[in-house]
C-alpha cells in the first residue's frame, strides 16, 4: 500500500512538467589541446540542436559567445573554492559579482553547480571538510545571488552513483552511511527548499561492462521490453523496469524518499556511452554509443513524458556527455572517447537531439566488434611517435613519467637499475616501455591506466617481438648493429634482424635460432649445436653474413 502511495503521489508531479523542459542538453568540456575555439563550439553545439550547454567553469570568452543565444546555460563553480566560500559570505558575494553579474542578462544561466562530483573523491580529511562545506557554500551563493537580484538560477551539485551504498534492487537503493545524514539530507532539504534538483551523473555503461555476463546488452541500450523478453521486476515494489538506466535512476528516486524527500527531482547531468576504448574495454564502440544516445533522446523527449516506474509521467531534465572527443582527459580509453564530435568538428556518428528521427533513418552503423572481453595479451608501451623529432621533443616528459611510473608499487623498475637485467641496452623509450607495462601490470588491479598523459598505449602485440616498439623503428641496413632488449616478462621473445648483429644478454636460459638459406652461421665453442637449437654457454653470440634470421629465448 506505502509503495502505492508512493507512485500516486509521484503522479501529482506531472501537473507541473509544463514549466520543466525536455530538451536534450549537452556538456562542453574543454580538456584536449586540439579543440575548436569557443566561437565554432557554441554554432556546432547548435548545429546538433541541443538547447541546453553545460559548462565546468564560468569562461568568460564562452559566456560572451553564448551571449544572446537561445541556449540555456549551466556553470560551475570549481571545487578548491568550496570551503572559502562557505566561511565568507564577501568572498561569495565577489565571486557571483565577477563571475555571473557581467552575463546574466545576456546569457540564459539556469543552473549554478557548486563543485563537480566532491563525493566520489577519496575521503580524505580534506575531502570530508569539502563535503561539510557544501550546503553552507551553497546557502552564501544563493544570498549573493538574491542580493543581486538574479532570481532564475538554480543551485545544485553534481554526484555520481557512488554516492549509494545500495542499488539494487532499486527499492533497496540506499545513500552511504558517510553521507547520508551529515551531507545529503542537508543538501536534499536545500533543493526541495529552492525547488532545484537533484544533479545526478549516471552512466549505464558502466554496470553493464563490469557485469555483462549478469546484465543484458540490449537492457543496457534501451531495447529491453515484454516484446524482447529482457524485463526486470523488483521483487519489493513488483515494479517492473525494461532498461538499466530507470533502474539507477529509481535507486537514487527511493534513495531519497527514505530520508524523507519524496518529491525531489532528478536532473542527469551527465549520461552517455563510449564510442572506443582500451583493449580491455568491453562495448566501448560507435554502434553501442550511437543506440545508447538516439534511444536516451527518444525517451527523454517523448510525449507525453515516460517519466521512470517508480515516478511514471515525469519530465527528466538530461545533459548527454560529452561535446567532443576530449584527448588530454587522463583515466582509461573511454574518458577520451565519449564525444558526440571528434576535435575537427566532424560527427562522431549522427544523433538527433530532437529525438524525431526514427532509426529507418539514418545510416547503418559499424557492426560492434568489442562487446566480450578481449581475452589475449596486452601490453602497456611508449606510443608511436611520427618521426624521430616528435620523439626527441617529449623526451623531457617520458623521462618525468618513467620516474613515476618507477616510483609506484613494489620493485616496479628493480631490473632497469645500472646492472640490471634490463638495463642493456640504455635507450629512453626502451626503459620508458618497460617501466610502464611493469607499473601497469602491477597496478591496473586498483584503477592504474596505461595513459601517462598520452604518453602510452595499449598494444596486443608482444613488444619483445620487434625491435621496433616504443616510438622508434630499429629499422634496417647493411652494417647496423642491434642489441637485445629485456623481455617484458617471463616469456618467449622473438626478434627479426636485418644486417650484421650483435646480441648481448646475460639472463638466457636458451637460444634457438631459425635461419633462412642466405644465413651463414659462425658456429664458436661456446654454443652447442642441437639439430636446429643452440644452447648459449657464453654472453655473446656474433653473426656473420646476416641477412635475415629470426631468434627467440626463454628467461631462466
Amino acid at each position: 500500500m506505502g509503495c502505492l502511495l508512493y507512485v500516486l503521489l509521484s503522479c501529482l508531479l506531472c501537473l507541473s512538467n509544463g514549466e520543466i523542459s525536455s530538451k536534450i542538453g549537452i556538456n562542453y568540456g574543454q580538456l584536449g589541446n586540439n579543440l575548436p575555439p569557443p566561437s565554432q563550439s557554441i554554432q556546432l553545439i547548435q548545429s546538433l540542436k541541443a538547447k541546453r550547454v553545460k559548462l565546468y567553469n564560468t569562461d568568460p570568452q564562452i559566456l560572451s559567445n553564448l551571449s544572446d543565444t537561445d541556449l540555456q546555460v549551466s556553470v560551475m563553480l570549481p571545487n578548491d573554492l568550496i570551503s572559502n566560500i562557505s566561511a565568507n559570505q564577501t568572498l561569495s558575494d565577489q565571486w557571483v559579482q565577477t563571475h555571473i553579474l557581467p552575463f546574466h542578462r545576456n546569457v540564459r544561466i539556469r543552473y549554478l553547480l557548486i563543485g563537480n562530483e566532491i563525493l566520489s573523491n577519496s575521503g580524505t580529511d580534506r575531502d570530508k571538510q569539502t563535503w561539510y562545506d557544501l550546503v553552507p557554500a551553497m546557502y552564501r551563493i544563493k544570498r549573493s545571488l538574491n542580493a543581486l537580484k538574479i532570481p532564475k538560477i538554480k543551485l545544485g551539485t553534481p554526484v555520481a552513483m557512488d554516492v549509494l551504498e545500495s542499488s539494487f534492487p532499486p527499492s533497496n537503493g540506499t545513500f552511504r552511511s558517510d553521507i547520508s545524514e551529515t551531507v545529503l539530507t542537508p543538501l536534499l532539504r536545500f533543493v526541495n527548499r529552492t525547488k532545484s534538483f537533484f544533479f545526478l551523473d549516471v552512466y549505464p555503461y558502466f554496470p553493464w561492462s563490469e557485469h555483462s555476463a549478469q546484465i543484458s546488452l540490449d537492457y543496457a541500450l534501451f531495447r529491453g521490453g515484454a516484446a524482447a523478453n529482457l524485463t526486470y521486476t523488483d521483487p519489493g515494489t513488483n515494479l517492473t523496469y525494461t532498461n538499466l538506466l530507470d533502474q539507477m535512476l529509481d535507486s537514487v528516486n527511493f534513495a531519497m524518499t527514505r530520508l524523507g524527500f519524496p518529491h525531489v527531482r532528478i536532473l542527469i547531468s551527465e549520461t552517455g556511452w563510449p564510442s572506443n576504448g582500451d583493449i580491455d574495454q568491453i562495448g566501448a564502440n560507435i554502434y553501442n554509443a550511437a543506440t545508447y544516445n538516439r534511444n536516451l533522446v527518444r525517451k527523454i523527449t517523448a510525449k507525453p513524458p515516460l517519466g521512470t516506474p517508480a515516478r511514471p509521467g515525469e519530465v527528466i531534465p538530461t545533459f548527454i556527455f560529452s561535446l567532443y572527443n576530449e584527448n588530454m582527459k587522463p583515466g582509461p580509453g573511454t574518458e577520451r572517447n565519449w564525444g558526440l564530435l571528434r576535435p575537427d568538428g566532424v560527427r562522431t556518428y549522427e544523433v538527433d537531439l530532437t529525438g524525431k528521427m526514427t532509426e529507418s533513418e539514418y545510416a547503418p552503423l559499424p557492426a560492434g566488434k568489442n562487446n566480450e572481453k578481449y581475452k589475449g595479451k596486452i601490453w602497456c608501451v611508449v606510443a608511436r611517435a611520427r618521426g624521430m623529432g616528435a620523439v626527441e621533443a617529449r623526451a623531457g616528459a617520458l623521462g618525468d613519467a618513467v620516474a613515476y611510473a618507477c616510483g609506484q608499487g613494489n620493485g616496479t623498475c628493480e631490473a632497469l637499475r645500472p646492472g640490471g637485467e634490463c638495463y642493456e641496452p640504455v635507450s629512453l623509450e626502451r626503459h620508458a616501455s618497460y617501466a610502464f607495462n611493469s607499473y601497469w601490470v602491477q597496478l591496473r588491479g586498483s584503477g592504474a591506466t596505461c595513459f601517462f598523459n598520452g604518453l602510452a598505449e595499449q598494444t596486443t602485440e608482444d613488444p619483445s617481438e620487434f625491435d621496433n616498439y616504443g616510438g622508434v623503428s630499429g629499422g634496417s641496413g647493411t652494417g647496423r648493429s642491434f642489441k637485445m632488449h629485456c623481455s617484458m616478462h617471463k616469456s618467449v621473445r622473438r626478434v627479426r634482424v636485418e644486417g650484421t648483429m650483435e646480441l648481448s644478454f646475460d639472463h638466457v636460459q636458451r637460444v634457438a635460432f631459425q635461419v633462412s638459406s642466405k644465413v651463414t652461421l659462425k658456429t664458436a665453442p661456446f654454443l652447442q649445436q642441437n639439430g636446429n637449437e643452440f644452447a648459449l654457454k657464453s654472453y655473446i653470440f656474433a653473426g656473420k653474413e646476416v641477412a635475415t634470421a629470426a631468434l627467440s629465448y626463454s628467461l631462466k
